[in-house]
């Protein structure tokens, strides 16, 4: 398949400062599209455009359709550096199985990915805890009101200079315990990166920000017990010197982050654990004296840590986050591999050439 180029007739201003999460856009994107028996087809680098869709689009009806995030930093000699993108693609074809989707060439999206960094290079911003977010994303496009998977897709790649995710970027943030509302069960959609995982998050969401907090903790959907993720990130506790965050089985998105953290911490020699952890093992570790961080892992906030986490009428002060403790430790050595700072013994960053 042969990638085509279309150039925008004029260009937009990029702006001088970047504090906003996800709201301003570049001037091109990326788009194919698949047609059932004949495969991904018209690739292309076009202006960023508003995208006409028939009211009959499966994805508007019926959900189907899948997305993922990831990030390009510039480091202080020009270079646009990508962290992990070959994981990210590998993910998305993960979650098109789960969702009866078709999975895309991961070699192609990665060139198409680079020539389109490449001509956008200059939207890449440099300044410190800023970033180039990349959203590819698949929806079903196909006309049709009955229940079966769609049978045409269009596959895009947008992108969004973004700064910290978090306005106040690394300064801890209060969760509460999600008790009530469930996100997913096991043999549902938890492990994929769907719409519908999203949109079952809001309404908890956005009655804990009613109550003063930046994410929901959620708990296992059948026992209501053990803990699960947040709203935007994997969540990972240090007890007594170890490291513990949930389990893959299912329910829980496979984050790419979560999975650099585990590796970064076995190569800094700290105890990590992928053990299922029950809410009352952390009040009880709290109450001992051995609860010592909380932290979260994802994408668009690299590491949070949690200053605050209250589970029913139990609230739990984190405040042990100087600059030896583990989650900024992983921060700092995190951000400056993405950025170029520090050298990358794991092989993760892709150069834009």
């Amino acid at each position: 398949m042969q990638l085509t180029i279309e150039k925008a007739a004029v260009l937009k201003e990029v702006p001088m400062e970047v504090k906003s999460f996800g709201k301003i856009f570049t001037d091109y994107m990326f788009v194919m599209d698949y047609t059932e028996g004949e495969g991904w087809h018209d690739a292309k680098i076009t202006p960023y455009s508003a995208v006409p869709f028939d009211p009959a689009a499966c994805v508007l009806h019926y959900g189907q359709g899948i997305f993922e995030g990831l990030k390009a930093y510039k480091n202080s000699d020009g270079t646009i550096r990508l962290f992990r993108p070959r994981a990210n693609f590998e993910r998305l074809n993960r979650s098109a199985k789960r969702v009866c989707m078709p999975e895309v060439d991961v070699d192609f999206v990665m060139k198409a990915l680079i020539e389109l960094i490449k001509l956008e290079a200059r939207w890449v911003p440099s300044a410190p805890d800023t970033s180039l977010y990349i959203r590819p994303f698949m929806v079903a496009s196909e006309a049709y009101l009955g229940v079966r998977a769609a049978q045409q897709y269009k596959f895009f790649i947008i992108l969004s200079p973004s700064g910290p995710y978090y306005a106040k970027g690394l300064e801890p943030v209060d969760i509460i315990v999600e008790d009530y509302y469930v996100r997913a069960v096991r043999g549902g959609l938890g492990e994929a990166k769907t719409l519908a995982n999203y949109a079952a998050s809001l309404q908890a969401g956005e009655e804990a920000k009613l109550k003063g907090y930046s994410q929901v903790l959620w708990l296992d959907g059948v026992e209501k017990k053990y803990i699960e993720e947040v709203g935007t990130m994997n969540i990972m506790f240090k007890i007594d010197g170890k490291v513990i965050t949930p389990p893959l089985t299912g329910t829980i998105l496979p984050g790419i982050t979560r999975d650099s953290v585990i590796q970064m911490l076995k190569h800094m020699n700290i105890p990590v654990e992928e053990y299922r952890l029950s809410i009352d093992e952390v009040v009880k570790s709290y109450e001992a004296g051995k609860l010592e961080e909380i932290f979260g892992t994802g994408t668009a906030a690299v590491i949070s840590p949690v200053g605050k986490l209250v589970y029913q009428d139990k609230e739990m002060t984190i405040d042990h986050y100087a600059e030896d403790s583990v989650s900024m430790r992983l921060y700092k050595e995190l951000t400056g591999i993405q950025t170029g700072k520090i050298a990358d013994p794991f092989g993760w960053v892709t150069i834009v050439e």
